[in-house]
């Protein structure tokens, strides 16, 4: 009827008859054999049209609600393998938290052996993001159940995996050794994980994997202890630098070399063995290459050594007689943004090694006052490097092929960072006088029979491109003008070969930072006295002109005259017998070669 409002059939007065019913029907359902109207072989019949199912395996499960953790337990590890295969490979990585948790958790040991197994084969070809979740689980796996059970249940799932025939497989094991190894006990580190990754380095054929091998062998070697794994540490080392990878090379020289270096710090063994070591093969290479230098291998183990640098000096600063005194109090002094070279990875930053930027200022403070004003008396380890290292190294300089281009660069290199990490005081100090004892650049001393020997070799290039370019004040780069004006006239005069001012010229003038300092040079050259020496001037800017400073000429053009003109006293000085010739009119004639 319209407009009549109809009453709830559940009204109020029929609650309690309802709640009655209820109650008497739910009895029943849930067997309650008290009811004296319906049999219980009813109720089970009556119950069979509600098609519930515990024959199957999952109608098994879902008929037992678990009733403690164990029961969970136990359900999630019986249901897992059942549910990976069905989930879609992309999303598999969601399931990773529950099978860590169930693998911990699981009182059983075989079971727990099957979880860690669909782990590692959770997903075919793991991208990088999969590996790192599934590194990081087992990081979390490994910190939860200890040292123990990390060997006897991780472990072989990774030994089963080394020779896996997909590389991301294997890239998951040389990962999970590293990620694992402040986790394991410390024999089976030093035996079992240094053997898996020995073996992957050796034999694996992919670049990344090996590179991962790497990476993890620096881990291991961060935490082993066993001083008898020393040798079989160098010579992964050395297998390392050797590889024919580039992303291997630089991984070892950003992971490996500095944390085996660490370790060889502790052992003591840096000055008295890894450096001489290296050094050694360097002389070797040379005694041998007479004919022929394996320049690959003098690259590889100068590199080394290069890299070794950052580790040397903090172990100069560390056992210095004032690091007692080294202690963070009240202001601490800034370091330069420049004071040393770039790192190539944190583990070569000196302040990593030290410990921390602070304590390394607090010392560099210290360093440069003890070296000003008191000396080097008693510092056993920088004494090693001024009395041992360096006249080594200036030996070694002096035996290399001035006209190879590539050794002289690397050594130059090697001495810029050498004198950049040491600082300019040790550089002016140590570095420049053994350098200059060898030179000994004297006019009066000039034998055009000999040649004047030491002028000729690679000890010219290097002192002037991997020392004198190390620090860029006016001064430094008056004295790279001068030694370079002294060289060009000593060759000149003694008519001995030229390719160490070659060598000079095509190093420094790969940087056009020193392409004006090169002119001026060359302009010394131009107006001297000698036609020798006009000659040798000639020689040089025709170098410039073909090597890689064609632009050189060009870019300093009509305007170079101008500035030089001003600049001719500070050009001049280190010889007498200048010429009064004019300087513009050399630039007059610029565009023709032949005019010598």
């Amino acid at each position: 009827m319209k407009g009549k409002t109809w009453g709830n059939p559940f009204s109020h007065k029929d609650n309690s008859v309802r709640e009655t019913n209820n109650q008497t029907r739910s009895s029943a359902c849930f067997g309650n054999t008290q009811s004296g109207k319906l049999s219980p072989a009813f109720h089970q019949a009556l119950l069979s049209f509600c098609r519930m199912s515990a024959d199957s395996r999952l109608g098994s499960e879902v008929s037992r609600i678990a009733d403690s953790e164990k029961s969970v337990m136990l359900m999630l590890g019986r249901c897992l393998p059942h549910i990976v295969p069905n989930v879609l490979l992309a999303k598999r990585e969601e399931l990773i938290p529950l099978i860590l948790c169930t693998a911990c958790l699981h009182p059983e040991p075989k079971e727990r052996d099957q979880l860690l197994h669909i782990l590692f084969n959770l997903i075919k070809r793991p991208d990088d993001e999969q590996r790192q979740m599934i590194l990081t689980g087992c990081v979390a796996f490994a910190r939860h159940v200890g040292p123990t059970r990390v060997e006897a249940e991780l472990l072989p799932q990774c030994w089963e995996q080394i020779n896996h025939k997909y590389p991301e497989r294997r890239l998951l094991v040389a990962e999970s050794c590293g990620a694992l190894a402040p986790y394991l006990p410390k024999e089976i580190r030093s035996s079992l994980v240094l053997s898996m990754l020995q073996q992957m380095l050796m034999e694996d054929k992919a670049d990344l994997v090996r590179e991962a091998v790497i990476k993890s062998l620096g881990i291991i070697m961060g935490y082993i202890d066993d001083p008898d794994k020393y040798q079989q540490g160098f010579e992964l080392l050395l297998s390392a630098l050797g590889d024919p990878s580039e992303r291997v090379v630089s991984a070892t020289h950003q992971v490996f070399l500095p944390a085996y270096a660490a370790w060889t710090t502790e052992l003591g063994n840096l000055q008295s063995h890894l450096i001489p070591t290296l050094l050694s093969k360097i002389e070797k290479l040379l005694r041998e290459g007479e004919h022929g230098l394996d320049e690959h291998k003098l690259h590889m183990y100068l590199s080394a050594l290069q890299s070794l640098i950052p580790s040397l000096f903090a172990l100069v600063l560390q056992n210095a007689p004032f690091s007692s005194k080294a202690k963070l109090h009240g202001e601490v002094p800034q370091i330069e943004v420049t004071r040393f070279p770039r790192p190539m990875s944190p583990l070569q930053d000196v302040s990593t090694i030290i410990g921390s930027r602070e304590q390394l200022a607090v010392l560099l403070q210290l360093y440069d006052y003890q070296l000003e004003h008191e000396g080097t008396t008693g510092w056993e380890t920088l004494l090693w490097v001024v009395n041992q290292l360096l006249p080594q190294l200036i030996e070694i300089v002096g035996k290399i092929n001035v006209t190879s281009t590539a050794c002289v660069h690397e050594f130059s290199r090697f001495f810029w960072r050498l004198c950049r990490t040491f600082g300019k005081i040790f550089t002016n100090t140590k570095v420049k006088p053994q350098f200059q004892e060898i030179l000994r650049l004297s006019e009066e001393n000039i034998d055009s029979s000999a040649g004047n020997g030491v002028l000729t070799k690679a000890t010219v290039p290097i002192y002037a491109t991997g020392v004198l370019t190390c620090y860029i004040q006016e001064e430094d780069r008056k004295l790279l003008v001068g030694f370079l004006e002294d060289v060009m006239t000593l060759l000149s005069l003694s008519h001995a070969p030229l390719d160490s001012l070659k060598a000079s010229f095509v190093e420094l003038g790969a940087n056009p930072a020193y392409h004006e300092l090169l002119l001026t040079v060359l302009w010394y050259g131009v107006v001297h006295t000698s036609a020798l020496v006009r000659c040798t001037a000639a020689r040089m800017f025709e170098l410039c002109q073909n090597c890689h400073n064609s632009g050189l000429w060009h870019y300093y053009g009509n305007g170079y005259s101008e500035r030089v003109a001003g600049k001719g006293e500070n050009a001049v000085g280190f010889f007498s017998g200048r010429s009064s010739v004019p300087r513009p009119v050399f630039f007059a004639y610029r565009d023709h070669k032949n005019i010598w």
